[in-house]
């Protein structure tokens, strides 16, 4: 029989041996009051990979008696859950049901309505975990009808707690300092990163040292994980092509993608949010052209969308760039941040009663005047330089 990969050898059963996300488990946080008092609700996990996702889950399952059933967005349909529904709706199933729906991104809307009655008649404990915001993939009906929880990345404390935990499973000794420092920089807060490189490592050579690690990583035993560390590095050299003006490489970085069967929504919503961010103003219509590139990607899908997407990557790497738009609203939101909310000047505010005119609302506005309009304490300031 296989071995369980190292991460499933040492994952908790138990909130006493899950590490991180306090917000949500620590003493009088939501989720460890939830399985405290048994009233757990349909929710939605959403953060980056390894941050914890599926362990909770698992857990929440675990403590409250629960039967678990584990689904993949990726390669589940309504006929795998219908399975499940059906089971569960079974007089013979004595256990709650928590069906645990990974990547519900990938899900379609209809696929998301098929959930609908069975989230909301309580058939189903669901748990759904994403990368992804929420608001953008997941329908506003489940939405309603579920609870978000924002899980964080792992901090490199929590990663070494994770760490010796995989050590003590492997039955090897302390590593040293450099070769901790070097995992726990490679794993940017995933703990998944972290298990699989020591495994993959300990398989191959026996021994830790930072020149195994490093050739550990060329190794055909660490693949392409679409949720992992090489989905980010990927995505990240697309974009910073495009920001490049450099058609191949972003067409080059595309093809990956679309070969590891990456959504193509993702695809396009970066894309979106590349008109506009580093594009901008140098030519408006950049962000049309995301916008009807993310539609035909809804409306077509693979394989034929490729081509759409092709087709938008070259148009914004060839646009000319302009980030003077992003850089003032990231300018605007430092004051805000820094100041609160300062006093808007009375001229601008909205005299909608007399005493709101008594006391001065609304006086002295002129329609296309060119003094600053900004609180007092920025007068004169300037964000946007056209």
């Amino acid at each position: 029989m296989t071995k369980p990969p190292l991460a499933d050898q040492i994952r908790p059963q138990t909130l006493k041996g899950f590490i991180g996300q306090t917000h949500l488990v620590g003493p009088q946080k939501p989720i460890r009051l939830a399985i405290k008092q048994d009233q757990i609700h349909s929710m939605i996990f959403w953060g980056p990979p390894g941050c914890g996702k599926t362990t909770l889950a698992r857990i929440i399952a675990h403590e409250t008696q629960a039967r678990f059933v584990k689904l993949s967005a990726v390669s589940a349909g309504k006929a795998d859950v219908r399975k499940v529904v059906e089971t569960a709706q079974n007089p013979l199933t004595k256990q709650r049901t928590t069906l645990f729906l990974d990547e519900i991104h990938r899900f379609n809307k209809a696929q998301q309505d098929f959930l609908l009655p069975y989230v909301e008649d309580g058939t189903l404990i669901f748990i759904g975990a994403t990368t992804e915001n929420p608001s953008f993939t997941v329908i506003s009906p489940l939405l309603s009808r579920t609870q978000v929880f924002v899980l964080n990345p792992l901090s490199k404390t929590e990663l070494k707690q994770i760490l010796k935990t995989g050590l003590k499973a492997l039955k090897t000794s302390s590593i040293s300092k450099i070769c901790q420092d070097f995992l726990l920089e490679f794993a940017n807060g995933d703990a998944r990163q972290v298990l699989n490189l020591l495994e993959v490592t300990h398989k191959l050579y026996k021994t830790i040292t930072l020149k195994n690690l490093k050739n550990a990583l060329q190794s055909k035993f660490l693949r392409y994980d679409r949720a992992g560390e090489e989905h980010y590095n990927t995505i990240s050299a697309f974009i910073k092509s495009m920001r490049a003006s450099n058609p191949d490489a972003a067409l080059y970085y595309l093809a990956r993608m679309i070969d590891t069967g990456e959504d193509p929504l993702f695809i396009a919503r970066r894309m979106v949010i590349f008109s506009s961010e580093d594009i901008g103003m140098a030519q408006p219509t950049a962000l049309v052209v995301a916008n009807e590139v993310f539609k035909a990607c809804q409306t077509i899908g693979y394989p034929e969308c490729a081509i759409n997407l092709a087709h938008g990557v070259v148009y914004l790497s060839k646009a000319k760039k302009d980030r003077s738009s992003y850089d003032a609203l990231r300018a605007a939101q430092a004051d805000v941040k820094k100041h609160g909310n300062l006093p808007i000047p009375l001229n601008l505010r909205n005299a909608s009663t007399d005493l709101m005119k008594d006391l001065g609302y609304g006086k002295g506005y002129e329609k296309y005047t060119k003094k600053s309009l900004l609180p007092d304490k920025l007068r004169g300031k300037k964000y946007y330089e056209a």
